[in-house]
Formats: C-alpha cells, structure tokens, sequence
C-alpha cells in the first residue's frame, strides 16, 4: 500500500507510485533527486537511502523541513487540527478565511496543512503576490476526529522514513536544483504538466519546458520525467517536439480532479526518460503509433482468464 503524504494537492502521484518504482527497481544510483517535489509522494515511497527533494513552493519545504527537525509532530498536528477544526464547525465554516488571512501573513506550516485539507477540490493554487487563494471546500465539519487521526498518522509515516533515510529539503527552482546533480544521481522529474497547470509558483511554460530538457540532459544524470500524453481531447504535441530523443512508457490514470465532473477524464500517464524503460518505445515510434491510430499504451494488459461454461448432467 502506497503511503500517502499529509499535504494535499491536485495531480498527486499516489496511485501511480507503484507503476513509477516499477520503472526505477533495477536502476543504480547513489541519490534520488527531485527538482519538483510537490507533496513529497513518489520519493517518499520510493525510500532512498539518500535523497535530495526540492520545490519553487517555500511552504512545502517548510513543511517537511519541520518534520525533519521534529517542529512538526504527528501528536502537534492532531491537537492543531482538532482545535482548529472545532472553530472550523462552529463558524460554519467561515473561520476557514481566518487561516487562510493568518497564513498569507505569517507562513505557518500547520496552517498550511489546515488550508491543504480543506480547500476546494484539493487545490493548491497562489495568487501573483504568493497569497494562497483557494476557497473552502464548504464542509464545516471538515476535520472530523476519524480525519485527524487519519492526517496525523500520515505525518507519523513521512517522519519515520525521513529519520531512516539521508533527506535534504531545499526551496529552489529546478536550475539550481540540477546544477547540484551528478551523473551517479537519478533524476525523478514532475514539473508542472505543460498546457495544464498554472498557478503562481508552478506556471509553466514552453521554454522552460525546454531549459529543463537541456538541463538534464547537461546534467549527464540518468532521469525520468512525468507527464502526459494524452486525453481524449487532444495529445501532448511538446513530447514529441522537446523529447523527441526519448523513450516513452505509458499507462492510463484517471483524474478525480476539476470543478467540473466533465472536466475529469482518464489520462494517457508518460514517463519520458533517457534509460530504456520496462515496455518502453522510442519517442518517435510513439509517434507513429498516433499516426497510425494505434493504442497509446505501451505496458502489458493482463489477459483476463476466459470464464469456462459448466454444463451439469443430472
């Protein structure tokens, strides 16, 4: 079973972890490096011995940071919820936009943590000045004891692999971040799905999409990238424009996220990498492929056992 981080956010790789280490387990490298560690998931199931995660995001550092150092504890953030979830029922909600006043003018990570679990829709989303600016995801009875206790043993478990591994936080973008990296480093790179995110600190664009292809590239590291290939609206064009000297594996996700329930739709995942990867393609023959008209997919179905028809004599 995959562990879950506290933090919450759209995109979160929980159940795609399993098909990410599927791709990395034979694979040796001295450190696992993440330049956009988002909520911490893929590296925190993986469990390297060493591990250097990073994030554009300063609350998200500052939050792990404080696991690290022990600031922030399972049984400090079980009394912190349920005090604050009381105030949370009381006010009908309201005392929602109190947090959410406090954090923007003092940063605390635990009322990160409160925002984080009771936005709308699991956002994370910030405004042009860095002010946080999702809205209450309207259940005043948001932290319910069975949902403390739930997020508290969550902070239990990243602490525990935290002090049982080798783990440096740093808020950094991903050019610094990759400037630190070494060929004997893997690289597990997530950046902001290009032509589908955009908030203050993860807005993307084509051109970084391309400085964070040479970068790794110059990095002489082996890497694996997320992102994805396609819906059933249109494909990602940039893989095979950026990544076109790639491999490319797939698998299908889908997304409970969005405003809209028509706007949550299955997935074509990729991980685009410089290693040839288990049931991996060439970028290029992935293109063909979609030329072609062919699936997408490139790992193995299993085949479903035929059900045999009994006859019974009498």
């Amino acid at each position: 079973m995959a562990i879950v981080p506290p933090i919450k956010s759209q995109g979160i790789k929980t159940k795609l972890v399993d098909w990410i280490q599927s791709n990395v387990e034979n694979t040796k490298y001295d450190r696992w490096v993440e330049p956009f560690m988002g909520t911490g998931v893929v590296g925190f199931n993986i469990r390297p011995q060493k591990a250097l995660m990073c994030d554009s995001n300063p609350h998200l550092i500052n939050f792990y940071n404080g696991i690290k150092t022990k600031e922030i504890t399972s049984s400090k953030v079980k009394a912190f919820l349920t005090n604050e979830g009381k105030k949370l029922l009381a006010s009908n909600g309201e005392y929602y936009y109190d947090v959410r006043k406090r954090f923007n003018a003092k940063h605390n990570p635990l009322d990160f943590l409160f925002l984080s679990r009771s936005c709308f829709n699991g956002m994370m989303r910030f405004n042009k000045k860095g002010g946080f600016n999702v809205p209450f995801c309207k259940k005043p009875n948001r932290f319910a004891q069975a949902l403390v206790t739930k997020i508290s043993n969550q902070v239990k478990n990243v602490a525990q692999i935290i002090e049982l591994g080798d783990f440096t936080f740093k808020h950094q973008d991903f050019k610094a971040t990759l400037n630190e990296v070494t060929k004997k480093d893997l690289v597990y790179a997530d950046p902001p799905y290009i032509g589908r995110n955009v908030d203050y600190f993860d807005s993307w664009s084509e051109e970084e999409e391309i400085l964070l292809n040479q970068e790794l590239i110059n990095s002489n590291a082996n890497y694996l990238l997320s992102t994805w290939l396609s819906n059933k609206y249109r494909t990602n064009d940039y893989i095979f424009s950026i990544w076109q000297n790639s491999f490319i594996t797939t698998t299908t996700h889908f997304y409970h996220v969005g405003g809209k329930e028509k706007n949550r739709n299955a997935v074509n995942e990729a991980l685009i990498s410089n290693l040839t990867l288990p049931n991996s393609i060439t970028v290029k023959e992935m293109e063909s492929k979609i030329e072609k008209g062919e699936s997408q997919l490139t790992n193995q179905k299993e085949e479903k056992q035929k059900t045999e028809q009994l006859t019974l004599k009498l």
